[in-house]
């Protein structure tokens, strides 16, 4: 065949197994060689000859997130089913330590990449299909469907968690939240405001960090309770749980009421949520079914890279209360 097309054996092999590394001429004549020829790909035999690691990659941007770690069980129990063993990474947020676990995930020879981006990392991942690795985006999508995505309305998050604030009757709301930068932060933002802009009288005061965990949370909830009554917020949307657990300690440990004074929103509904000390309201994410379905859909890829194409799964968010805006004795 590499005599018929005038190209060498490492050119064939290229275009049979990694297309993207070899130009659209050679492509085209190895192609007529192989119509010629009548040449039938076994790719029973590729397999046995190439061989597969059964293995995935899964980087992570916080594992101590438990929405992450429940994530990661949906991804470990498609994996398992399917006859696949996970390798974790957590980038802490890190775009350098997320190419870190890309590298090592490529050295490792993984099947195929799961990642929750903890930046642009599109990129790096046409790199890695070029190379024979594909991947499937968690919490994000791919605007050029290039790849599969599983991920969760976060603009309807947002307007949920408005439209509940505003039905209680507050006013004064706060947005507090991770950097901007980050497409998921600006996406329940968006739907925040969206429904809050249908209100006449509202304000809205919108705070951002590099940090949005739990004991940032307690620096934003201490912050609010040293401000001027008249500059205080009646509700607070947090962007995620972790965050808002923060914020409903930091305000109660300086005397203020949840939800009373102060009504707390979350996002995610982590299993500490319902457990705390006053039960969290918070949208809810499908985290381990999200995790299951990204993993479900990397394994169609790896098992049939020239038929599969990209999809898109986008749950919608559900809107749990409990005691953070809803008292039992009313609001």
């Amino acid at each position: 065949m590499a005599a018929l097309a005038g190209v060498s054996m490492s050119t064939v092999s290229n275009v049979l197994n990694n297309p993207g590394r070899v130009s659209a001429d050679s492509r085209d004549r190895v192609q007529r060689a192989i119509e010629q020829l009548g040449f039938v790909r076994n790719n029973a035999a590729r397999q046995l000859r190439v061989g597969s690691s059964k293995l995935l990659g899964l980087a992570l941007i916080n594992i101590s997130n438990p929405f992450f770690t429940d994530v990661a069980s949906g991804v470990e129990e498609a994996a398992r089913e399917a006859g696949y063993s996970v390798l974790l990474g957590n980038s802490a947020s890190r775009p350098d330590g997320e190419s870190g676990f890309l590298k090592l995930f490529e050295k490792q020879q993984v099947d195929g990449v799961l990642i929750v981006p903890s930046g642009d990392v599109l990129d790096k991942l046409d790199g890695l299909r070029r190379r024979g690795i594909p991947a499937v985006l968690i919490d994000r999508v791919d605007e050029r469907r290039a790849f599969s995505s599983v991920s969760t309305n976060d603009v309807a998050g947002g307007t949920l968690a408005a439209k509940h604030l505003l039905s209680l009757g507050r006013r004064n709301l706060w947005f507090i939240g991770g950097l901007l930068s980050v497409k998921q932060m600006r996406d329940r933002l968006e739907g925040f405001r969206e429904m809050i802009a249908n209100y006449p009288g509202v304000s809205l005061r919108v705070e951002t960090g590099a940090f949005i965990d739990a004991t940032s949370g307690l620096e934003y909830g201490r912050a609010i309770a040293s401000l001027p009554v008249d500059q205080r917020p009646d509700a607070i949307f947090a962007a995620n749980d972790m965050l808002a657990l923060g914020v409903i300690q930091g305000l109660t440990a300086t005397g203020f009421r949840v939800p009373e004074d102060v009504a707390v929103v979350g996002y995610d509904d982590i299993v500490f949520s319902a457990a705390a000390a006053i039960p969290l309201t918070s949208v809810r994410q499908p985290s381990r079914q999200m995790g299951t379905a990204a993993a479900s859909l990397l394994i169609e890829e790896i098992a049939d890279p020239g038929g599969f194409r990209p999809r898109s799964i986008v749950y919608e968010p559900q809107l749990i209360v409990r005691a953070s805006t809803i008292n039992p004795k009313g609001n």
